[in-house]
């Protein structure tokens, strides 16, 4: 039953999802609050209708119609006059903008500021709320944009009009099941069907002889388009079974074209006299099917009916998950391709890389000195590089540049670990771990007997203690690296062998190993200034060449050290 309302009440299009310059969308809670949140609207349940489809197909048109029967039937009460809410021939048509001509008129998501008030049949008082959006795949939105836009509305609406123009075709259906893929995965799996009614509406529908205007012309299409067959290839059956388990009712309508003057007079304004007659006959059906008291359909989620003052919070979560980073990139199909291109580039340039590495430094090959190793790694980066950029991709230069640095970033962390298992064959710093424990055990076992020796046995003690820690560490990473066993401990002791070595055994030794050289140095320049060429022979004294040889065999001993 419809509640009479006041007549004089004129509401108007209200931006409640503004469309930014840099293709981001933002809500605007204070307008959406103004209208949900009045006080004879925000404790009701609401009805939520909307209309999506692609841009300059007549959907703000449809929705000025919609609201001139909500205007008749929720403020006037001629819901038992049928033909009398479309008006008089020569009245203009208001309410949400539109216009004739090529490009896009409205953007982001309008609200009416009228929230319609019903009783149903049990008594329940409802809230009908009117959303409009902006069209998709106009020149100015990206794909992002459109599904963006679709998926809001789809997730928020209980009856989701998709206005498509001439007939239902593949392509609509795979734009629906990417628009609706994306809003689905806002929402967590509840077990249900994500979204309630999906109509179809297909306007300038041309084939009545193969199927008539109207709800029943439009099952039979929809019937028709929806059928799965074994002889249909899989991506088209898996498309279809998409779609049915989107959406807990689909329904289809067929449109007749409003004539000639709607759509080539450019100062058309919405008067019926303009229209043909059949389409004036069908818009007086099918809006009624929609929205007449008895076939309103309330918003749920999660089969819980939604009040208006949920809505709100349901809008703001939505908004924040389509636009946030949770929700993969929608794609167009070129985007897809080129990606996928690029990406191969990438795996096929990256797989000749791992292949020439391998064969310097694979598993199987000894150890090579890590200059040599840096050396190796340049070079073929350079190789993996140039075959990427030689190869034929899609997208252009441009958009191969981010793959190109993807691959240079995954050649980088290959090296990483082609440089860790080169290390690990390194004799002797495989062993500095042992080495490290047992010079430290050795160090205390002489310390100890020194201070046993002055009888200081406290701390001879002490440093027995330590001794036999670094034994018994010494036997745990033995029986470690034998069993395989508890090999995050090994690791923890080699960190602990590297830390004492950098810090304490390393230092010392380049001390005692520096004061060594320097005495060697002295030592061959004194002889060098008393052992001279010989005066007699002219040849020089074995006493300088023999010092000199010492000191150059120190000097490559420490550098030979240092690389280890």
């Amino acid at each position: 039953m419809a509640e009479v309302q006041d007549a004089t009440n004129v509401g108007k299009p209200v931006p409640i999802v503004l469309a930014e310059e840099d293709h981001q969308f933002v809500l605007d809670e204070e307008a959406l609050e103004s209208i949900l949140l009045k006080d004879d609207i925000k404790d009701r349940n609401v009805v939520v209708v909307s209309v999506a489809g692609s841009y300059r197909k007549g959907k703000s048109f449809l929705m000025d119609f919609v609201l001139r029967y909500m205007k008749a039937t929720y403020h006037l009460n001629l819901i038992n006059e049928d033909a009398h809410w479309i008006g008089s021939d020569d009245k203009p048509l208001d309410g949400f903008s539109w216009r004739g001509g090529s490009d896009r008129d409205t953007t982001g998501i309008l609200m009416w500021s009228e929230v319609f008030k019903a009783t149903l049949n049990d008594g329940e008082k409802v809230a009908i709320v009117l959303l409009d959006t902006q069209g998709t795949f106009d020149s100015e939105s990206t794909v992002k944009d459109c599904a963006t836009v679709f998926a809001l509305s789809t997730l928020l609406s209980s009856i989701q009009i998709y206005n498509l123009k001439f007939n239902i075709q593949e392509d609509d259906l795979q734009h629906l099941q990417l628009f609706t893929e994306y809003g689905r995965l806002a929402l967590e799996d509840s077990g249900t069907k994500p979204f309630q009614k999906l109509q179809f509406l297909v306007r300038d529908w041309s084939f009545p002889y193969e199927a008539e205007y109207g709800a029943e012309g439009g099952k039979k299409i929809l019937d028709k388009r929806l059928q799965i067959s074994d002889k249909q290839h899989p991506e088209h059956q898996s498309l279809r079974k998409h779609i049915k388990s989107c959406f807990s009712d689909i329904g289809c309508y067929l449109m007749p074209h409003p004539g000639l003057n709607v759509a080539t007079n450019p100062n058309f304004d919405g008067k019926l006299s303009d229209i043909e007659p059949e389409f004036k006959k069908n818009l007086i059906t099918l809006i009624p099917m929609l929205l007449s008291p008895n076939q309103l359909i309330l918003k749920e989620i999660g089969g819980q009916k939604i009040k208006a003052k949920e809505l709100v919070h349901y809008f703001k979560a939505y908004i924040k998950l389509c636009t946030g980073a949770e929700l993969p990139e929608p794609k167009s199909m070129f985007d897809t391709t080129a990606e996928a291109n690029n990406l191969s580039a990438v795996a096929s340039a990256r797989e000749v890389y791992r292949s020439m590495m391998d064969t310097i430094c694979g598993g199987n090959r000894p150890y090579l000195n890590s200059n040599s190793l840096d050396v190796e790694h340049f070079k073929n980066k350079d190789i993996a590089i140039e075959q990427f950029i030689a190869k034929r991709k899609m997208g252009g230069d441009e958009f191969s540049e981010s793959y190109k640095f993807k691959l240079e970033n995954d050649i980088d962390e290959d090296f990483l670990k082609f440089k860790s298992q080169n290390e690990s064959k390194n004799v002797f710093k495989s062993a500095r771990t042992p080495a490290v424990f047992f010079s430290v055990a050795v160090v205390c076992y002489f310390i100890s007997g020194l201070f046993n020796f002055f009888g200081i046995y406290s701390v001879a003690s002490g440093i027995n203690l330590i001794m036999g820690l670094a034994l018994l560490i010494l036997i745990l990473w033995s029986y470690i690296r034998y069993s395989g066993v508890h090999s995050e401990l090994g690791s923890t002791i080699d960190d602990a062998a590297n830390i004492m070595w950098d810090n304490f055994l390393k230092p010392t030794y380049e001390i005692f190993l520096q004061k060594g050289l320097e005495q060697a140095t002295n030592q061959a320049i004194n002889i060098a200034v008393n052992n001279t060429t010989s005066p007699i022979t002219g040849v020089q004294s074995p006493f300088v060449k023999r010092p000199m040889q010492r000191m150059n065999s120190h000097i490559e001993m420490n550098d030979r050290f240092k690389q280890t």
